[in-house]
């Protein structure tokens, strides 16, 4: 196998993937969690499925046994661990939770949405020194506030553009990927791209062929992936979307983040389902 320069990171909220994808690969880079993921975990699972319900200091319990047990499992991408928000929630109470999420393992990176009480919460959780990951990404304009409100931080921020749910809309998601890619080109590079929304075998080799920094991926590509004895991108690989195109923007990345149209209505979605997938699953309180 040819280790590739993107750094790989598992996407999931079980200890024991972690553990198998480790064995697959015979390496782990690192692990990005949300809420869905976490809600899925096997005895998450068995804990709702005896009628026990979970209190909020519960469930940050719960999140802090399950990411304390894969940390010693990746490397130096870390563990990307998700607030708990919805669209009500203010970033004094977004950087409260990932400050506490913060102490809980040396490599934590906390997720912020990609909102604007979350790239609040960012820039206040940079300034501490924290390491951050803004997720639910689906747009040249929302990497582009994403840089410039984590400027300053002193150690690379990371954001989540989302593919496959881009794909969903019949477009191709990968050309956020490329477009926010060649952007940053022209930035100092204190935020790198962390692809994520991983369908298939094809997005990842592209996310290689693109020299992307990071991506994480569900554990059933990677099994595809390996299964396939590992193939890379050549000089000859083409990507084949049938979706329609996401063309380029220029866009200054010397101004600051308010001034960029970080609206998106996928992210509006997937905050929803994240919060949703907590009420109902782990009883948690509206």
């Amino acid at each position: 196998m040819i280790r590739p320069k993107t750094k790989i990171l598992v996407d999931g909220g079980d200890p024991q993937e972690t553990r198998r994808a480790k064995e697959l690969l015979g390496f782990v880079d690192g692990q990005t969690t949300n809420p869905s993921l976490i809600a899925k975990n096997p005895h998450i699972r068995e804990l709702i499925a005896s009628g026990h319900k979970l209190s909020n200091r519960e469930e940050l319990d719960e999140y802090k046994i399950i990411v304390q047990t894969i940390s010693p499992l990746v490397g130096d991408a870390g563990v990307s661990i998700e607030v708990f928000s919805d669209e009500q929630t203010r970033a004094q109470e977004m950087f409260d939770q990932g400050r506490e999420m913060f102490s809980w393992i040396p490599n934590a990176y906390i997720k912020y949405p990609c909102t604007a009480e979350g790239l609040r919460a960012a820039q206040m959780s940079v300034r501490q020194d924290m390491r951050v990951n803004i997720t639910l990404c689906f747009s040249q304009q929302q990497a582009a506030a994403v840089y410039a409100a984590t400027k300053g931080t002193k150690q690379p921020a990371y954001v989540s553009p989302f593919v496959g749910r881009l794909d969903d809309l019949g477009q191709n998601g990968m050309d956020v990927i490329k477009n926010i890619k060649q952007m940053f080109r022209k930035g100092d590079g204190h935020v790198l791209v962390l692809a994520a929304s991983i369908r298939s075998l094809e997005h990842l080799l592209y996310c290689f062929a693109l020299e992307t920094e990071l991506v994480t991926v569900p554990a059933k590509v990677l099994e595809l992936w390996a299964n396939s004895n590992f193939p890379m991108p050549d000089k000859q690989f083409q990507y084949k979307s049938s979706g329609k195109p996401i063309p380029y923007e220029e866009l200054d990345l010397d101004q600051p983040w308010e001034t960029f149209d970080i609206q998106h209505e996928l992210t509006r979605k997937g905050i929803e389902k994240f919060a949703a997938d907590y009420r109902a699953t782990l009883s948690r309180t509206a």
